[in-house]
C-alpha cells in the first residue's frame, strides 16, 4: 500500500501579493505559496496541500495578523461557493489589482510598449449587478466543513444552486445570491418549495435519476424576466402543475419556458426551449436601441457596464462617417448595432448561426440598414476575398473568446491592414499574445480595464492599435 503523503505547515506566512484566477500568494523558502481566501497584508498559518516543483498551494488554519486591507465579506456563502472570491477586499483595492493584472500580462506575454494604462473602469453596482443565472439540482447538496464537523444526520439533503468549483456534480444550497437583482432569489426559491413539497425529484449527475435538473433566470434592464425550467423527462403534468404555480406566484414574469433535456449533460444549446407563458423573449436597451433576448441568446451579462464597455470600445474606434467597420465575433451583434450609427457600415462574422439570426433581428428592430452579418468559422470566413467582395476594413473590432484568436485570423488581419484595431478581450493574457503578433506593423496607444465582474478576479480589457 502506497504511504500516504505528508506536507508541512507553514507557520506566519506573510501574504504579498494577489495573483491569476483571484489566488493570493507569499513566499517561503524562494517557494511561491498559493493561499485562498487571504488578502496582501495577512499573516497566516497554512497547512499545505499540494506540493509541486516551483510552487505550493495550502489553506489557513489560522490568522496570525488581519490585514489592514481586509473586509468583512457580505455574503454567507462566501469562501464555499467558489464566486465573488474578493468580497474580503475593498471595491477600490480590487480595482487597483485589476489593472496590475492587466499590465502584467501586456507586458510579460506580449512583450509590449505600452502607453499609461488607464485606471480600471469601476461597476457602478458591486452587487445584484447580473441579468443572467443558472442554478442547479442537486439530490443531496454540498455540506460545509462545520455540517460535517458537528457529525448530524443531514436535513432537507436536496440543494438548488451553484456548482462547487470543479465538481460537476456537487451543488452548494444557496439561499441567498447578491449577484442578481429580485426577484431572482424569491424565483428560485419557490420552485425549491414546490418541488419539495410535491415530490418532485432532484437531479442526480451520477445516476442520472430525478426530474428537475435547472433554472435559468434573466433579468433585464427594462424590468422585464425570463424564467427557464429544465426538465430531465417530459412529464408533462408535473411540467405544467410548476410552471402554473410560477405564473400565478410571479405575475411580473414577462417570459416564462421550459426545456426538457434527458442528455447526460447540462448544455440546452441544442435542445428546444418550449414557451409556456408569456413571450419567447425579454428586451434589453441601451441608449435607444432595442435588444431581442431569447432563451439561448448571448447578452453581456453585466448591462450597465456593458453600455460603459461599448462606449470605449466605440470612442477607441474614432469612427467617421465614410468607414467600412468589421465586427469580429459580433455574437448577437450588440456591438455592430451600437456603432452602425456613425460609419457607412458594418459587417458581422459569428461562429454561431442561431446568434447571427438575432444580430439580424436586433438590426430590423431598430430601423438599423447598414449591417451585414455572416455565420461560419472566423479563419474560414474571414478571407482576402471576403474583404475584396464586402470592402477593405477602416477599423477592426474584435471580441473573441477567452482562447483570443487564431493566428490565421490575426494574419488575415495584418493582411487587410485596418488603420484602427480596438480589440475587447475578456482574459488579457490570450489578447497579450495576440497582441504581439501585432505588434510590427500597429502600435498600442490606448489600454482600458473595465470591470464587468466586482469582487472577482475576472477582468475586461480594451486595447487600441494604430497602424504605423
Amino acid at each position: 500500500m502506497a504511504r500516504k503523503r505528508t506536507y508541512p505547515l507553514i507557520e506566519g506566512l506573510r501574504i504579498t501579493t494577489l495573483a491569476a484566477e483571484g489566488k493570493a500568494l507569499g513566499k517561503h523558502n524562494d517557494m511561491v505559496v498559493f493561499v485562498p481566501l487571504t488578502v496582501p497584508g495577512d499573516v497566516v498559518d497554512v497547512q499545505i496541500r499540494n506540493k509541486r516543483r516551483r510552487y505550493m498551494e495550502g489553506y489557513v488554519v489560522n490568522f496570525v495578523e488581519r490585514s489592514q486591507l481586509r473586509t468583512e465579506p457580505f455574503c454567507e456563502h462566501f469562501g464555499v461557493c467558489g464566486g465573488c472570491k474578493w468580497q474580503n477586499l475593498p471595491y477600490e483595492e480590487q480595482l487597483k489589482f485589476k489593472q496590475e493584472q492587466v499590465r502584467d500580462q501586456l507586458q510579460r506575454i506580449g512583450k509590449l510598449n505600452l502607453p499609461e494604462i488607464a485606471p480600471t473602469l469601476p461597476s457602478a453596482k458591486t452587487t445584484f449587478y447580473r441579468n443572467k443565472l443558472e442554478f442547479t439540482f442537486a439530490d443531496r447538496r454540498w455540506m460545509t466543513q462545520e455540517e460535517i464537523a458537528e457529525g448530524n444526520e443531514l436535513k432537507d439533503p436536496e440543494a438548488l444552486g451553484f456548482h462547487i468549483p470543479s465538481m460537476f456534480d456537487k451543488v452548494l444550497d444557496i439561499r441567498k445570491c447578491w449577484l442578481q437583482p429580485e426577484p431572482s432569489n424569491r424565483i428560485r426559491l419557490a420552485v425549491k418549495a414546490f418541488c419539495m413539497e410535491h415530490g418532485y425529484g432532484f437531479y442526480n449527475a451520477r445516476s442520472h435519476e430525478g426530474l428537475m435538473r435547472n433554472i435559468i433566470i434573466r433579468t433585464s434592464s427594462t424590468g422585464e424576466i425570463m424564467v427557464i425550467v429544465v426538465f430531465a423527462r417530459p412529464e408533462q403534468e408535473k411540467i405544467s402543475a410548476l410552471l402554473d404555480h410560477l405564473a400565478g406566484e410571479f405575475p411580473e414574469i414577462t417570459s416564462l419556458m421550459y426545456v426538457v433535456n434527458e442528455k447526460m449533460n447540462d448544455s440546452i444549446g441544442d435542445q428546444e426551449v418550449v414557451p409556456y407563458h408569456g413571450r419567447d423573449h425579454i428586451f434589453e436597451e441601451m441608449e435607444g436601441l432595442r435588444f431581442k433576448i431569447g432563451g439561448k441568446s448571448f447578452y453581456q451579462t453585466n448591462s450597465e457596464q456593458a453600455y460603459n464597455l461599448y462606449k470605449v470600445a466605440r470612442d477607441m474606434a474614432d469612427l467617421k462617417p465614410d468607414d467600412i467597420v468589421y465586427d469580429l465575433y459580433t455574437g448577437t451583434g450588440t456591438i455592430a448595432n451600437f456603432v452602425a450609427r456613425k460609419c457607412a457600415k458594418v459587417v458581422g462574422i459569428e461562429y454561431v448561426p442561431e446568434a447571427i439570426e438575432d444580430a439580424k433581428n436586433n438590426s430590423h428592430l431598430n430601423g438599423i440598414d447598414n449591417t451585414l452579418f455572416f455565420a461560419g468559422d472566423m479563419k474560414d470566413v474571414l478571407t482576402d476575398d471576403f474583404f475584396a467582395q464586402h470592402g477593405r476594413p477602416d477599423v477592426i473590432i474584435l471580441d473573441p473568446p477567452r482562447a483570443g484568436i487564431h493566428e490565421d485570423v490575426a494574419q488575415t488581419i495584418l493582411r487587410a491592414a485596418p488603420e484602427r484595431i480596438v480589440y475587447v478581450s475578456c482574459n488579457p493574457a490570450s489578447q497579450a499574445r495576440d497582441l504581439a503578433i501585432f505588434s510590427e506593423n500597429y502600435t498600442v496607444d490606448a489600454v482600458q480595464p473595465v470591470d464587468m465582474f466586482p469582487h472577482t478576479h475576472h477582468v475586461e480589457n480594451v486595447v487600441r492599435l494604430t497602424r504605423k
